[in-house]
């Protein structure tokens, strides 16, 4: 005998529903987190005040407030134009304006660099695009390097940072172009196409252009904000926390005054932007050791690495960070010899 099932009613699809769980008693919501911490600041405010009050906290505080104020207006505009340049105008444009020979690429590529008003940040998906569109991979990486250290952004920023000290402009810009130039050639002597992964599509394709704007800003200005709040952070940290005898040992060797600073950029990973502020922060230290933290962080640090191994790949970022780095700072060094 056949068994037939009734016919689903109006609103029914004939599937069993399984109802939304119910909220868990134990959960901690977000208000309620907020409101416990809130809380928290109520009941701890006079340990608060007191620690707050301290001599080496409010050190702290004006050294750390000093540089995020000085840094943010620069950041802030360094992002606007960086998102419009790499939305509005079209990758090719860079392609069409480099010469076809690889040797006089390099050096048109890292000059160019100065028309991207941007961070790090920006830099890398513009060099993916320009490898997608047929740019020589040398120029590419020029331009990759040279564009967030050679900016008008960076190098008013730089000037504001170090009002007494206006060489530190001109030498930021050999140096970084030096080192940028430097890498390209190397790469094009020695750099093969299997090292290099460039990324299938654009990063905004699909978005409409203003879309594509606002997104841009919204994650380069809470990314490349966290890292200058990060660098603040770690300088005022070094004013009013450490031995001031640690930092003058450090400081009057000059190998080991370069070499910390050009670890302290790789791991601070600061933004173009902001990383003269955190350098000119840094009295104890000679120019020449804080013009290899600026010559360095641009080009090479944690995050670089990271977004560089997702556009080309991590056989590229294995082989390219090391020589970065290491041109890098030999440009700093032989430029603060000459210039500083």
């Amino acid at each position: 005998m056949a068994i037939t099932r009734p016919a689903p009613q109006d609103g029914d699809t004939g599937r069993d529903t399984v109802p939304a769980p119910p909220d868990e008693p134990g959960r901690l919501t977000s208000p309620l987190a907020l409101t416990l911490l809130l809380l928290l600041l109520v009941l701890l405010q006079s340990p608060i005040r007191r620690a707050l009050s301290a001599p080496v906290m409010q050190s702290w505080t004006t050294v750390f407030v000093a540089v995020v104020i000085q840094a943010l207006p620069f950041l802030v505009l360094g992002v606007l134009l960086s998102a419009a340049i790499a939305v509005y105008v079209p990758p090719s444009f860079f392609a069409r304006a480099l010469p076809s020979r690889p040797a006089l690429a390099v050096p048109v590529a890292g000059v160019a660099g100065a028309v991207l008003p941007g961070c790090e940040c920006a830099s890398v998906p513009v060099a993916g695009a320009l490898v997608r569109r047929g740019v020589t991979p040398a120029a590419a990486l020029a331009f990759l390097l040279s564009a967030p250290a050679i900016n008008p952004i960076v190098l008013t920023a730089t000037a504001v940072a170090f009002p007494r000290n206006p060489e530190m402009v001109p030498a930021r810009f050999v140096a970084s172009l030096l080192a940028a130039c430097a890498m390209g050639w190397l790469w094009q002597r020695v750099g093969r196409t299997d090292w290099m992964r460039p990324p299938a599509h654009a990063h905004h394709e699909g978005q409409t252009k203003g879309a594509a704007f606002w997104d841009s800003v919204r994650h380069d200005v809470m990314h490349a904000g966290g890292f200058l709040v990060v660098g603040a952070m770690a300088a005022a940290t070094l004013k009013a926390v450490a031995p001031e005898s640690w930092l003058r040992t450090a400081a009057d060797n000059p190998v080991v005054a370069v070499l910390a600073l050009a670890v302290l950029a790789v791991v601070l990973s600061i933004c173009s932007e902001a990383d003269a502020f955190v350098a000119a922060s840094l009295t104890q230290f000679s120019l020449t050791a804080r013009l290899a933290f600026l010559v360095v962080g641009p080009m090479i640090d944690l995050k670089l690495f990271a977004m560089q191994a997702g556009t080309f790949g991590r056989a590229f970022a294995l082989r390219f960070a090391p020589l970065t780095f290491a041109l890098a700072l030999a440009s700093a060094v032989l430029t603060g010899a000459v210039l500083l």
